[in-house]
């Protein structure tokens, strides 16, 4: 498939995340003149009941006649919930076009969000999905339940967004020279999403010997494609270093390594997780 075809890809439920969600998609396809597709999974075992009592003895006729009558309700139920997304998508596309994407597809699926993802993975430059989801609208938490079977599951590229957009104007990558993180600046640098934009290299946590002399590779392979680029080393906790720079610097969007192998692997998978996400409540891209 020419890399040209490849579609950012919107992971969308029925929370008022999906705004947020479509927005941040139409703003990366448009940028990266791509294809866009809105995937609503629809779970295949809603947790829920009709609230209507089938306890009891029933007549020698009536448990055909009730097993037929549930596998109805069931057929509508799903149907009902096929309609109702197909609506809500629509809307949505209607957003996406309306915020400038090239083009703008719909699809519905069954099944878990995760191996949905992995079977699409193949056509797919970026994902694109909300930190917080219909499972999370209630309890408040930073990260939808979904983020780390998703992330675990695929090995494209995660634009992992909080409630709200906002045009990127200002772009900070946590760099600690592993491998995911020097093939994330091979990606900025020959691709058109963060093109004319500010880049801000940060490096903390522990030091490396070679650390200086990887970030100077990192500072000047942007700057030879044409970024206007700070880069620097701020010793301290990643975590807490990140999330204050990214705030005295009004970054509008983090890029950070999600790997097994990187330092940085504490910030998607560790206890610290949602404090980071807490404290830097902006947008992050997941390098793979």
């Amino acid at each position: 498939m020419n890399k040209h075809d490849r579609k950012v890809l919107a992971c969308v439920d029925q929370s008022h995340f999906a705004d947020t969600v479509a927005d941040y998609a139409a703003w990366a396809a448009r940028r990266m003149d791509a294809p866009l597709e809105l995937l609503h999974v629809i779970d295949r075992h809603p947790e829920q009941g009709s609230g209507e009592d089938h306890s009891g003895a029933i007549g020698i006729n009536a448990q055909e006649h009730l097993l037929t009558s549930l596998s109805d309700k069931d057929a509508a139920v799903a149907r009902g919930k096929r309609e109702q997304g197909r609506i809500f998508l629509n809307r949505l596309r209607e957003r996406a076009l309306a915020a400038g994407a090239p083009s703008a597809d719909m699809r519905q699926r069954h099944g878990a969000l995760d191996d949905t993802l992995a079977e699409q993975e193949d056509g797919v430059r970026l994902f694109v999905f909300g930190r917080r989801g219909a499972s999370a609208e209630t309890t408040q938490r930073d990260l939808g339940r979904n983020v780390e079977r998703v992330v675990r599951a695929v090995h494209k590229p995660i634009l992992t967004v909080t409630e709200g957009f906002k045009e990127p104007e200002r772009v900070m990558l946590a760099f600690d020279g592993s491998a995911v993180t020097r093939k994330g600046v091979d990606m900025i640098a020959n691709s058109p999403l963060f093109k004319g934009l500010p880049i801000h290299i940060l490096m903390s946590g522990k030091q490396s010997a070679d650390g200086p002399k990887q970030l100077a590779w990192a500072k000047d392979t942007l700057a030879a494609a044409g970024f206007e680029v700070v880069a620097e080393i701020l010793p301290g906790d990643p975590e807490a270093v990140i999330a204050r720079e990214a705030k005295a610097r009004d970054i509008d969007m983090l890029l950070m390594g999600a790997y097994a192998h990187s330092p940085l692997r504490a910030l998607i998978f560790g206890s610290k997780t949602t404090d980071l996400l807490r404290a830097a409540t902006i947008p992050t891209l997941l390098l793979r």
